[in-house]
């Protein structure tokens, strides 16, 4: 499921979440090294005010180390860093309004819960009343005010998360990074957090700028996602935008499942642009905005598995339509869905997922011939080159 943010971040007519609010969080070319290895190579990117921001990414990509710089702990190599429009380069990370919620929580095992939300806030000479008010509150915000007299080891691992949530948020940050908060939770309970974490950010507004490897984490939760690769960005756009349009070769196989076509460029029509590729019918591609491209040139693109049909005869295809002609050589049985892997008559293998709205076996058997085809619209142009545009 895809979260429906406020108009704020999915405003009418298409406008760019620049002209919508004020940014929180800007990075301008940092960039970062440990001995002779890039983790940062001259990222760029804004965080606006009020976002949900999630930076995704496999191990060993940056994401860590970029939050580490934008919290203070480390310093960028070069480049700027502003919160709220003031660099950050130098300041030590008690001077900034940034809170960071760790996947180990560092939770304090000798106090209360009580005590662990208001460790913060006495640090920074809060007393009395306004003490009790903002933990109370804190507390009743991620949902465990009955558990305050309680220590973290009496705590499952959902409740120790919230309560680290509680603390950073208990000082009020204008910003608060998380790094991975949820990896170290079962599937199940994960996703119960995860719930958690869209309320509670909905109902206080703060910037959450998350850090993770999980996919489908960073498409449920965020408002923007920012894809890393190898201390670069390769893509930043809204969750359905980085998965229905994936920039590059690499966001299309990491976000997912897609089936990625080398071909070459045949003809330029208008809008449209036919591809040839061996062992396929047809294939066709919008011209996308701002590329243009000549008969002749090497080219990829990709298809999400459920845009896929399959069908027993080529004229049986939709007008239009791009199509190949291949064998089943697998099929799996999902629940929801049935996975299809096809061998093209040209070489490699394709995978559709087909909705379980009629009997498996009516759909294709390992060695029987199909139509595989989807609709032109479906069909995107990876761009080779990595993005750096945020």
């Amino acid at each position: 499921m895809t979260v429906q943010s406020s108009t704020e971040f999915r405003p009418a007519h298409q406008a760019t979440p620049d002209t919508c609010a004020p940014v929180a969080v800007g990075i301008h070319e940092v960039r970062k090294s440990f001995a002779d290895q890039v983790a940062v190579g001259g990222i760029s990117l804004r965080v606006h005010e009020g976002e949900f921001f999630s930076v995704l990414g496999p191990s060993g990509c940056g994401k860590t180390t970029l939050l580490r710089m934008i919290a203070g702990f480390d310093d960028p190599d070069s480049g700027r860093i502003e919160l709220d429009g003031a660099d950050m380069v130098g300041v030590p990370p008690y001077r900034r309004d940034v809170n960071t919620v760790f996947q180990s929580y560092a939770l304090f095992p000798h106090l209360s819960v009580r005590d662990n939300v208001a460790y913060g806030l006495r640090r920074k000479k809060i007393r009395g009343a306004e003490l009790r008010r903002r933990v109370a509150e804190n507390l009743e915000l991620v949902q465990l005010g009955r558990f305050a007299d309680r220590r973290p080891g009496q705590l499952s691992g959902g409740q120790q998360q919230r309560v680290a949530i509680a603390r950073a948020l208990a000082c009020e940050p204008r910003l608060l990074l998380l790094d991975e908060p949820l990896g170290a939770l079962d599937a199940q309970l994960r996703k119960q957090v995860q719930i958690e974490l869209m309320r509670i950010q909905r109902e206080v507004g703060t910037t959450f700028l998350y850090v993770t490897h999980d996919q489908e984490e960073a498409l449920v939760l965020s408002h923007r996602v920012a894809v890393m690769n190898a201390g670069r960005l390769e893509q930043v756009g809204y969750p359905e935008d980085v998965y229905e349009r994936p920039a590059t070769r690499f966001v299309a196989g990491f976000i997912g499942t897609s089936n990625i076509i080398d071909g070459q460029v045949s003809d330029v029509d208008g809008a449209w642009v036919e591809l040839a590729a061996e062992g396929v019918r047809r294939l066709r591609t919008a011209m996308p905005d701002g590329r243009s491209l000549r008969a002749g040139e090497k080219v990829a693109v990709t298809v999400r598995p459920e845009k896929l049909h399959l069908y027993d005869r080529e004229d049986q295809v939709p007008v239009g339509w791009c199509s190949l002609g291949g064998t089943v050589a697998d099929v799996v049985y999902t629940g929801v869905s049935t996975q299809y892997v096809v061998e093209p008559s040209g070489g490699g293998s394709m995978v559709a997922f087909v909705q379980n709205a009629r009997r498996v076996s009516d759909a294709g058997i390992p060695g029987q011939p199909v139509c595989m085809a989807w609709d032109p619209e479906f069909t995107v142009l990876l761009d080779e080159e990595m993005s750096d545009v945020g």
